[in-house]
C-alpha cells in the first residue's frame, strides 16, 4: 500500500528469521508469490528481487535501513520516506509491522490493504490443498471449534506471564527472556500482568471459559498452535473437558507435515486456513495471527469469533476458584460480558494519540465491509 501511494518499486517481502522458532522460510515458501505480483500488477510494480546493478550497491553496503514510526500516516511516507528513496535509491525498511496507522487514511488506501491481505496474499498450493484435506477431515465428524491457544514458550517468555507453571519453568522462561536482547522488558510482574489482561489465558483457564460459555463438549476442538508449554499436564484439565481435542498432528500422517517441520511459519498458515473454515474461533491471547483472523473472518460474513476479555475473565476466574461465585453467576457473567464480543458487525475502536491500544485495522476493517443488519444467530449454541 505503501509503495503504491509513493509510486515506486515493492521488491517482494523478507521475512524475520532471528525469532524463537528460528524459521528458514521464504516469503514464497508460504504465499503464492506469483499471484501477489499479478494480482496487484494494477496497482504497483512488484520485483522478486532488485535488479543487479541495485542488488550490487545494496551486497557492499549501499543502502539505507530503517524503521518506519509506528502507527503513521500516508503523509509520514511521502514527506519523509519518499526523499530518501529519491536520495538511495534503495530503501530497506527493517520492521514494517504497525507502521501504518489504523484509523483516518483516504478510502482507497484502506481498501487496497484489503486488497492485498484477503485476495493478493494467497498461501502456495501445498499449503492450500493440505488446509484444505484437514478441514474436510474435521468436517466429517461435524462442528468444529478451532482454539488459538497461545499458551507456547515464546509467549510466555515474552510476555513474562507464568500462570501455574512451576519453579523450574519459571526460571527457564525468564532465562530466555534475558536471551533475546530485543524483548526489552526483564523484569515482569506476572501476576500483576495477569490481572490487567496482558497475558493468554492458561489451558485450565480456558477450559473453564468454554465450560461457562455452554461450549458442547462433543464438539471437536482443534488446537491451533504451536507446542502448549507444559505439555500434557498443562492439557490434562482442558482434554479432560473436551475430550474431541485435535491438531494437525493428530488428524494427519507424519508424513503429510514432514515438508513442514522446523517450519513453524507454514505450520501457522495451515492453522490459519483452518481458523478460517471454523464454525467458531476462539483465541486466547490478541496477537497479530488472532487479529487478522478475526478481520479476515469479519471480511467472510461475521463468521463467529468469540474475544475473550482477559482482564475481566480472569478476575470472573479467581472470584469463582475462591468461591465468591457460584457456577451459575460465573457462566451467566462470563456470558453477559461477551454478547458483544463474538464478531458481529462494529465501529473500529479510535482513541487518539493513543493508537497502540485502538482496535487494529486488519482486525476489524470496516470500510472494506458489507454488513448485514438483518438479526444473526451469534449465540454460541447457535451450531
Amino acid at each position: 500500500t505503501i509503495a503504491r501511494y509513493l509510486n515506486v518499486t515493492l521488491i517482494v517481502p523478507e521475512l524475520d528469521k532471528t525469532s524463537f522458532w528460528s524459521d528458514p522460510s521464504e516469503f514464497q515458501d508460504i504465499f503464492d508469490v506469483d499471484h501477489f505480483i499479478m494480482s496487484l500488477r494494477d496497482e504497483v510494480r512488484i520485483l522478486k528481487e532488485l535488479p543487479p546493478r541495485l542488488k550490487r550497491r545494496v551486497e557492499i553496503g549501499m543502502v539505507y535501513s530503517m524503521p518506519p514510526i509506528s502507527w503513521s500516516d500516508i503523509s509520514y511516507y511521502h514527506n519523509q520516506i519518499l526523499p530518501l528513496i529519491k536520495k538511495y535509491k534503495v530503501v530497506h525498511l527493517n520492521k514494517t509491522d504497525t507502521r501504518l496507522a489504523n484509523n483516518g487514511q483516504p478510502l482507497e488506501i484502506q481498501k487496497l490493504r484489503c486488497r492485498v491481505n484477503f485476495s493478493a496474499l494467497r498461501f502456495t498450493s501445498q499449503i492450500e490443498e493440505l488446509g484444505k484435506r484437514v478441514v474436510k477431515l474435521l468436517r466429517q465428524n461435524g462442528p468444529f471449534i478451532v482454539l488459538h491457544l497461545r499458551y507456547e514458550m515464546d509467549m510466555l517468555a515474552f510476555s513474562g506471564c507464568t500462570q501455574g507453571c512451576n519453579s523450574e519453568e519459571v526460571e527457564e522462561l525468564t532465562r530466555m527472556r534475558y536471551a533475546y536482547p530485543w524483548w526489552k522488558e526483564k523484569i515482569i510482574n506476572s501476576d500483576l500482568k495477569r490481572k490487567d489482561g496482558f497475558c493468554p489465558l492458561t489451558p485450565e483457564e480456558t477450559a473453564l471459559i468454554l465450560r461457562a460459555l455452554d461450549i458442547d463438549n462433543s464438539y471437536q476442538i482443534y488446537i491451533a498452535a504451536g507446542e502448549i508449554y507444559g505439555g500434557q499436564r498443562r492439557m490434562a484439565t482442558l482434554a479432560a473437558a473436551y475430550p474431541k481435542l485435535v491438531r494437525k498432528e493428530t488428524l494427519l500422517e507424519p508424513s503429510d507435515l514432514g515438508f513442514f517441520q522446523n517450519h513453524s511459519s507454514q505450520m501457522a498458515a495451515l492453522d490459519y486456513l483452518v481458523s478460517l473454515e471454523s464454525d467458531i474461533f476462539i483465541p486466547t491471547y490478541d496477537g497479530n495471527m488472532a487479529k487478522v483472523v478475526e478481520g479476515h473472518r469479519r471480511f467472510l460474513g461475521f463468521k463467529q469469533t468469540i474475544l475473550l476479555e482477559r482482564r475481566l475473565l480472569v478476575d470472573l476466574i479467581d472470584q469463582y476458584n475462591s468461591g465468591t461465585l457460584s457456577w451459575y453467576e460465573f457462566s451467566d457473567a462470563v456470558n453477559e460480558s461477551h454478547e458483544s464480543r463474538k464478531g458481529q458487525p462494529t465501529q473500529r475502536l479510535v482513541i487518539p494519540d493513543r493508537p497502540k491500544e485502538e482496535d487494529y485495522f486488519y482486525a476489524n476493517p470496516e470500510e472494506c465491509l458489507q454488513p448485514s443488519y438483518s438479526r444473526l444467530d451469534l449465540s454460541v449454541g447457535g451450531l
